[in-house]
This record gives structure tokens, sequence and C-alpha cells, in this order.
């Protein structure tokens, strides 16, 4: 939470990419790609929750399995070379305010940034309200 707005850390992650198939979870120094992200996630001082969308079983449960939550599987027409990222950001933003909660604010975290650090995922929330962006 941040001045009072609850923020909702969001990573999508689908295993079905042509190019690399389920690059979400090849390794990188050690650890599956996706777990760099969810750990910086998880560290930030103003994420109330991070949760993964994904279609793919395996993906899901390694992201549980580094502290993600994933409440939900996304339908598989959300998961193609076709599916808009917009669509996907609704679908779970649409699922979590019918089955479990709303969120004022929500951030799109890319597991394909791993050197995203979770300083900059604070700076980056706190320039938002600095630059009144919201």
């Amino acid at each position: 939470m941040y001045k009072g707005k609850t923020i909702l850390g969001l990573i999508p992650a689908r295993g079905g990419s042509k190019g690399l198939p389920r690059k979400n979870i090849k390794q990188l120094l050690g650890k599956p790609l996706i777990a760099w992200t969810i750990e910086q996630a998880l560290a930030s001082k103003y994420l109330d929750r991070v949760v993964v969308s994904t279609e793919d079983k395996k993906i899901a449960e390694i992201s549980k399995k580094y502290g993600a939550e994933v409440p939900f599987i996304r339908p598989k027409d959300l998961a193609t070379d076709m599916a808009k990222g917009i669509d996907v950001i609704l679908h779970a933003m649409n699922w979590l305010e019918e089955n479990d909660k709303q969120y004022d604010l929500m951030m799109l975290l890319q597991p394909t940034s791993p050197l995203r650090r979770s300083e900059d995922i604070d700076k980056a929330i706190e320039l938002l309200f600095l630059k009144e962006a919201k």
C-alpha cells in the first residue's frame, strides 16, 4: 500500500511462446526466469499482493513455490500469440474483483525483465504519485 492505495503486482507468464516455449521457467543463474521477478515483487515495500496469470500448470506450480499467488488459471484464448496484453490484465483484474478483492492500482511486471529490483518497483510507484499520473 502506498498513500492509502492498494497495489497489485501482476506477472503475466504464458507457457506457449513460439520462439522459446516455457521461457518463463527456463533456468537463469540457477533459478527459473520468473523467480527473479517474483522475488523482487515480494520484496517491494508497496505491493500488497503478487499474482501470476498463466494458463500453464508448471508455471503456476513454480510461481507458488517462489511465493507468488496463482488464484486462477488464465483461459487458453488469452494465452495465444494473438492475445492482447490488455485483455490479460483486464481478465486478472475482473477475476480478482469478482472473486476476491479490488485494487486501486496494478503494476505489470513482465517476467522477461529479470534485472528489475524491488527498489525500481518502489521508485516507479513513488514517481507515479509524485507526477500525479494516476
